[in-house]
């Protein structure tokens, strides 16, 4: 009978650094950009109790890995958790199943992090972080492993929470950062700005960025959720994760249709088709960027298979068994 491994959050949380993340992030979405499939997340909410159940999956052929999320948010108990299944790409065997809590702020960070080498300017060193939280951190702590930052300015709206992650994330980058008291004060003269918040209605003015600035937007994968403008939209080149979500959860460019300031077509590509060298990337100093990252199972699947093999390697987790379904439906 196949074993597959358990994998705790604390079996995997201190096995891989950002710039680990980053990496093999990099190279699944090489891997999305040369045809490996992938599917949007599947959304199934629920009003009563309030909370929704969400999955979405990836192949990656060159890492011989499938796998993606699965995670329950809301319901009564008013938070989330996340479960990771990891096979074989090849003879589909279970690998794994991961508790995906520890590595959700890096594997999501680092697919922001890979948009931002694929689209800031290569002097970006200013940041502007709206959001203080777990996948603020991440984006920020990512980014930095692509670019060499400077100085950060973090907005959010609750004082404490801006000052404390700054005091934090003083201790862990080389760079300054410091709380500031609007969003607007963040985004004048940033290089990137990263938005990583719950918010339904647009976090800054467009107007407000600068000319070659990129945008990394993280949190707007429902229709409902717009943290960018609609100028914001219409200034940038716009790249998504997958295309697939831009007309399903991308809320952002769904409000821009609505209003009419941007088409269809206007949509640059996809952050593979830009690492695989399909598409060009930044093409001018000035030109305003934009990469909605709103979740998918490439960066899910390819940190889970890090994850896995190095706890392999250290002897972690607990291997546990899984009938084939030959062996289920014999009615012996």
């Amino acid at each position: 009978m196949p074993t597959f491994r358990y994998l705790s959050s604390a079996d995997v949380d201190d096995l891989a650094e950002p710039a680990d993340y980053v990496d093999v992030v990099r190279d699944a979405y090489r891997q999305r950009g040369e045809g490996a499939p992938a599917e949007p997340r599947t959304r199934l909410p629920s009003e009563d109790p309030p909370g929704f159940f969400t999955s979405y999956a990836a192949r990656l052929p060159d890492t011989g890995a499938m796998g993606g999320y699965m995670y329950s948010g809301g319901f009564s108990s008013r938070d989330a958790f996340f479960m990771t299944p990891l096979f074989d790409a090849h003879s589909g065997e279970p690998l794994a199943l991961l508790d995906g809590a520890s590595m959700n702020p890096f594997k999501t960070g680092a697919t922001g992090a890979v948009g931002v080498d694929a689209l800031a300017r290569e002097d970006a060193s200013t940041v502007a972080v709206i959001g203080s939280g777990a996948q603020a951190r991440g984006q920020l702590r990512c980014t930095a492993a692509v670019r060499d930052l400077d100085t950060v300015w973090v907005y959010s709206p609750t004082k404490e929470h801006r000052e404390a992650f700054a005091g934090d994330t003083n201790a862990e980058l080389d760079a300054a950062v410091a709380a500031v008291a609007s969003s607007d004060a963040a985004v004048e003269d940033a290089d990137i700005v990263i938005t990583a918040t719950n918010a339904s209605s647009p976090v800054f003015d467009g107007d407000a960025l600068e000319a070659g600035a990129h945008v990394t937007a993280m949190g707007q994968y429902t229709p409902g959720k717009n943290e960018l403008d609609t100028t914001t939209v219409e200034r940038a080149k716009y790249v998504v994760d997958l295309e697939a979500r831009a007309t399903q959860d991308a809320g952002s460019w769904l409000n821009a249709l609505d209003e009419g300031v941007v088409e269809e077509d206007d949509l640059y590509g996809e952050l593979g088709d830009i690492v695989a060298g399909d598409i060009p990337g930044r093409e001018t100093e000035d030109e305003v960027t934009v990469f909605d990252s709103g979740g998918t199972g490439i960066e899910t699947a390819a940190a889970a298979h890090m994850l896995y093999e190095r706890a392999v390697e250290k002897g972690r987790g607990t291997d546990l068994e899984l009938a084939a379904a030959s062996d289920a439906l014999t009615g012996e």
